[in-house]
């Protein structure tokens, strides 16, 4: 068994998501959700799934005596960042190498680091007319968005896009591809 722990700080489309592509498999699960605010509607979106949920604070985040045996006793294979907004704190970092994904909303290196998130990067894309546009999933390491790429895919962006209609064709790109790539990821771990 594979097990998944998923990180997410707001709405939970893409941990929803995850949860169903997985809900019907018996050689992966999500097993836990960890969320770092206790009002973000991601939590009430895994009661259908029942996984635990943990909410923490940002001192208990750092607090790697505190945090790590909550994640170890999941024993998770992928540590999957699903619209989570902390930077992972190094000792995490370097206790599960290669076995933390986020999924950025803009194709990296372009409009990605510290408060580059949802809107923010839809508006600097539509301020630069960018012609391309897109999702970046990485590896996470110690810097906001600098992990190793693993899979990147674009649309072109046209004069009649507008925040809106940029920000569903991402969550589009999104919906179809994280669980997919989180699948082949984990075919390779052992």
């Amino acid at each position: 068994m594979k097990n998944i722990i998923l990180f997410a700080s707001g709405n939970g489309s893409n941990a929803e998501n995850i949860c169903t592509y997985f809900s019907q498999r018996k050689d992966v699960k999500v097993v836990a959700l960890f969320c770092n605010k206790a009002d973000a509607k991601v939590i009430d979106k895994m009661k259908p799934f029942a996984i635990p949920v943990h909410v923490f604070t940002k001192q208990q985040f750092l607090d790697e005596r505190f945090f790590l045996p909550l994640i170890n006793q999941y024993q998770p294979s992928l540590i999957v960042l699903a619209g989570f907004l902390l930077l992972a704190p190094n000792y995490l970092v370097k206790h599960f190498p290669n076995q933390i994904i986020n999924i950025h909303p803009a194709l990296l290196p372009k409009h990605g680091g510290k408060g580059m998130y949802g809107h923010y990067v839809h508006e600097a894309v539509l301020a630069q007319k960018d012609i391309e546009h897109g999702i970046t999933i990485h590896y996470v390491n110690e810097n906001f968005d600098e992990g190793k790429s693993i899979f990147q895919n674009s649309f072109l962006v046209n004069e009649l896009d507008d925040l809106n209609s940029i920000s569903k064709k991402i969550a589009e790109l999104e919906m179809t591809n994280f669980p997919k790539v989180i699948d082949e990821l984990l075919k390779k771990i052992n």
